[in-house]
């Protein structure tokens, strides 16, 4: 797994996807997290086709870091079975790859 990572994942409302981007970043699993939406989805749900409005999350974090955040979304989430999926930054400026690490470092109290 690479070492930095944009995880994603969708919720139906903009309350939903905000609380999981915040309590994300409050816990330093992820350096940051944007809210996009709604945008418009088409998936299989239940054997049938559907569609509907999402709002989109993605986060930037550590991968020592993606199992706690796996972890916390699907906790947080109020579907049974979210989109959480991890694609790999494979080249960051290296001040910027610095906060992330930073940011996402345990805190110690």
């Amino acid at each position: 797994m690479a070492d930095y990572l944009l995880v994603m994942t969708a919720a139906g409302d903009r309350e939903t996807a905000s609380l999981l981007a915040s309590s994300a970043v409050k816990a330093r699993l992820a350096a940051s997290a944007q809210v996009q939406g709604p945008v418009s989805s088409f998936f299989w749900h239940l054997g049938e086709a559907g569609e509907g409005e999402e709002w989109q999350v993605t986060f930037k974090t550590v991968a020592a870091r993606y199992d706690e955040l796996e972890r916390h979304l699907i906790a947080t989430h109020a579907w049974d079975k979210p989109e959480v999926t991890a694609i790999p930054l494979v080249a960051g400026s290296d001040p910027y790859l610095r906060w992330l690490d930073a940011s996402t470092a345990p805190s110690v109290e």
